[in-house]
């Protein structure tokens, strides 16, 4: 996190810790704010890439799971990079600039999936930079989040995933009522002073939820090489090209497509506990005896109480709604509609 936007946060009331926003002051008027209201939310818990250089789109559309080429000014995507045996490393949020590309990742993660995708750079003429430190990302969600998209900006993307450059500003939609703001770090703080006169400030826990109750998946380092994309919905969310060249994973993740050996899905659920699930942890279920049938994705505490969590199942013990946290005699998982079908 830039330091002078840092300053800015605590300023503004938030509790930093790891350079990542926990919460303004009141966790639980938060909570009922990202469902009731408009809120605003620092991302400086997920990192950027910087892609640059002539080659760079055909690089990532050889690296990525999704058809780059399809990136554009206009239009933002989500994507994966995998092992060549297809188990997803990280997921992404990819978008263009006037220079190159920005993907965009869990923080923990940038560090070494920079070193890897450097090692396939070659002779190519692209270069990767972290930009986390020059860019601050800001999330703006809610019922009112349009209208106050269309008061502070020229122009707001219309369609999902759709993307409008203003001078030092982007803003991404990436749902009907949620944004994604990428500026300066000089310009940031003026941007969150007028955004939070009709937006709650909240911490990056409550954006966590809005992605598991839209069902993207965001890989840690706790899952990182546990799922193939087709077990986290990627080719639903628009993250998979079966039309594409070759990319590390490509062969095992279409045979999994076109054989129909898929046998587990990410689910949403809600898990009722006092203690947070955590990403990487077990489920269990009575039809699966001696093994785990299914993994924590990601978590945060629900408005309505307990956990939501995104969690990778086995299809048949989903469908007998018999998955427990931890251990079979752990709490249920109730499962919760996702926005769109599996």
């Amino acid at each position: 996190m830039h330091a002078d936007w840092q300053q800015h946060l605590q300023i503004a009331g938030a509790r930093i810790e790891n350079h990542v926003v926990s919460h303004f002051g009141n966790p639980q008027a938060e909570l009922h704010a990202v469902q009731t209201g408009t809120v605003l939310c620092d991302l400086s818990h997920l990192s950027l890439l910087y892609f640059y250089g002539e080659d760079s789109r055909a690089f990532l559309h050889s690296q990525l799971s999704s058809d780059v080429q399809k990136v554009s000014m206009a239009t933002a995507q989500y994507s994966s990079y995998c092992t060549p045996k297809g188990r997803v490393l990280a997921s992404f949020l990819l978008w263009q600039s006037t220079e190159g590309y920005f993907a965009q990742l869990d923080g923990d993660l940038r560090e070494s999936i920079q070193s890897r995708l450097a090692k396939f750079v070659l002779r190519s003429k692209v270069k990767i930079s972290d930009a986390s430190g020059t860019y601050v990302s800001l999330g703006l969600a809610g019922n009112n989040a349009e209208m106050l998209a269309k008061k502070c900006f020229v122009a707001i993307p219309q369609s999902v995933l759709g993307a409008t450059h203003d001078e030092s500003v982007t803003l991404i939609r990436l749902s009907p009522d949620r944004f994604q703001i990428i500026t300066t770090a000089e310009q940031a703080p003026a941007l969150w002073e007028k955004l939070s006169r009709s937006a709650t400030a909240v911490g990056n826990q409550r954006w966590d939820w809005l992605n598991i109750r839209n069902g993207i998946p965001v890989i840690t380092s706790a899952t990182q090489e546990q799922f193939v994309p087709q077990m986290l919905n990627m080719e639903i969310i628009g993250a998979i090209s079966f039309n594409k060249g070759c990319y590390p994973g490509q062969e095992v993740i279409a045979r999994t497509q076109h054989l129909g050996m898929l046998k587990r899905r990410m689910y949403l659920a809600n898990i009722r506990s006092e203690n947070p699930p955590q990403p990487g942890e077990e489920l269990f279920s009575g039809d699966v005896q001696g093994q785990a049938s299914g993994m924590i994705v990601n978590a945060a505490a629900s408005p309505e109480g307990g956990y939501d969590v995104l969690a990778v199942i086995q299809i048949a013990s989903a469908q007998a709604e018999d998955v427990h946290w931890k251990s079979l005699s752990g709490p249920a998982l109730k499962l919760l509609p996702l926005p769109y079908s599996v």
